[in-house]
């Protein structure tokens, strides 16, 4: 860069502008860490990442306009703003999983912590900026601080999924990120040592703020602990952040129970009563099949009922987290469980998206259980789409049969049928069925094919629940949980995703 002014060094600028890269990767890490741990606790990721967005850009808006305000001893003001960033954004990680845990301010939090984060770095970037006008000629100034800005945020955008949610996790990382913006107040008290009278007592409150934040690293995951021991009734024994999900497993005498993002996903005492109904009532109609899909299902469960029939040569597992089918593949308790079912050699796992693998994919199958979870937001409401059941169609056998998790029929009345709908406008042949899990209620399933459903009149041997007489019963629905009516679920107007949010709060869920 060209300098014309006296301690505009090109040794200077490099350092100046990896300051300008490191603190807008800071700022949008503190603001990925709020949607991420919002849309995790409160689910609907659009609606959380939208309005966190919007309140943080907001945000630097009105700091940006503070800054016309700080007139003097800009240097100070600057350094001061970044270890306020370091702390605030550093913890805010950890005082939102506190505030779910034992207030009921969690949203009030959010938003203000997003709104006081984004007013700071909205006042940072005109700061560095005016300080560096002295140095520099200004069109520079302007075009290299933006550009740098721009590319610290890209860095920081494919950090944050691919390496800092699954090695450090949501906590640790807004810390280390704290700890990047502490670190460039204490060089900024170096850089800019010519100008700063008090530069002493705020190297002091740059090596103060850095112990604290380094004690928070080193202390996350017991601070993670405590919060989240408030949230779940059991003892938990395992915790893991993935790209996609966090994932808790606690223990309570003999029940194990899965819980991603907060949500039950199993009980291992009544498990069983779930796959079973979700595999057997199509799988036993077609003694023919002999190769069986899998989407979803990464803790082996449904695999496991599935393998109980010898005539299948093939099971492929279709599930967009490796964190939990290496868990459930590894895991002793958790083998135990699905009964080693990830490890079969008729089995196959493939880590990745459904709907882009069964795009790309030219295999078919008798037999395909949909096993995803619950409706609650946009990236999961596609799976329940027309355009994911076309896709379905592609891959399945003339007289193949699927099974579609559907929620419960009572508690999400509106979007279980609204998934029956969609199934039926895709061109299926739709059977819907219920049992009651003690775990969750009530809860429904669709069965789906081209041609006419016949109960099994057999079933496999060793099954704790299921019977051939009990099958007929499974398609009766009592009046209340009857057919209401209910919209198509498309790609372009997910539907479900507001009925399945908009039943379950009237049911007071």
């Amino acid at each position: 860069m060209r300098h014309t002014r006296e301690g505009g060094s090109p040794g200077m600028a490099a350092a100046l502008f990896t300051s300008v890269l490191l603190i807008a990767a800071c700022g949008l890490v503190y603001e990925l860490v709020a949607g991420a741990l919002s849309s995790y606790l409160l689910g609907d990721s659009v609606m959380q990442f939208s309005t966190v967005i919007g309140t943080y850009l907001a945000a630097m808006g009105v700091g940006s306009w503070l800054s016309r305000y700080v007139t003097r001893g800009i240097v100070a003001r600057f350094v001061a703003t970044e270890l306020l960033l370091a702390v605030i954004g550093g913890f805010s990680s950890a005082v939102l999983f506190l505030a779910f845990a034992y207030t009921e301010a969690f949203r009030f939090a959010l938003y203000a912590l997003v709104a006081v984060i984004g007013a700071l770095v909205g006042l940072e970037i005109p700061l560095l900026m005016r300080i560096l006008k002295g140095r520099f000629e200004f069109k520079d100034v302007v075009a290299h601080v933006l550009t740098w800005d721009y590319l610290g945020a890209l860095g920081a955008s494919l950090l944050f999924p691919a390496v800092l949610v699954p090695e450090l996790g949501l906590v640790r990382s807004a810390i280390a990120f704290g700890i990047v913006n502490a670190l460039v107040a204490l060089w900024s008290t170096y850089l800019f040592r010519d100008v700063l009278g008090a530069r002493g007592v705020l190297q002091g409150a740059c090596l103060v703020v850095l112990a604290l934040l380094c004690a928070g690293f080193v202390g996350a995951e017991r601070l993670t602990r405590a919060a989240e021991r408030s949230i779940y009734a059991d003892e938990i024994v395992f915790t893991r952040d993935s790209r996609y999900q966090r994932i808790v497993l606690t223990a309570w005498k003999n029940d194990l129970r899965l819980f991603l993002n907060g949500h039950l996903q199993f009980s291992s005492r009544d498990e069983y009563r779930y796959h079973e109904a979700l595999v057997h009532p199509g799988l036993a109609a077609l003694p023919g099949a002999r190769r069986v899909l899998v989407l979803g299902g990464g803790d082996g469960l449904a695999v496991r009922e599935v393998l109980r029939y010898p005539g299948v040569r093939e099971v492929t597992l279709v599930d967009l987290d490796p964190e939990m089918t290496r868990l459930f593949a590894t895991h002793p308790v958790l083998t135990g469980l699905n009964g080693n079912s990830l490890r079969s050699p008729r089995v196959r796992v493939v880590n990745a998206d459904a709907f882009v693998w069964l795009a790309e994919t030219d295999e078919m199958f008798d037999f395909v259980v949909v096993d995803f979870p619950d409706p609650s937001n946009y990236a999961v409401g596609k799976l329940y789409t027309t355009a994911f059941y076309r896709l379905l169609d592609r891959r399945l056998s003339r007289d193949g049969l699927f099974v579609v998790q559907s929620t419960s029929p009572m508690f999400a009345r509106r979007a279980f049928w609204s998934i029956d709908a969609t199934l039926r406008d895709a061109g299926f042949r739709t059977r819907p069925y219920h049992l009651y899990v003690p775990s969750f209620g009530e809860w429904g399933f669709v069965l789906a094919g081209r041609g006419e459903y016949a109960a099994p009149t057999e079933l496999p041997s060793g099954l704790r629940f299921l019977t051939p007489k009990g099958v007929p019963q499974l398609f009766d629905f009592p009046a209340d949980m009857r057919p209401v009516p209910a919209a198509v679920n498309r790609l372009d107007d997910q539907i479900l995703v507001r009925y399945y949010d908009q039943d379950w709060k009237e049911f007071g869920a």
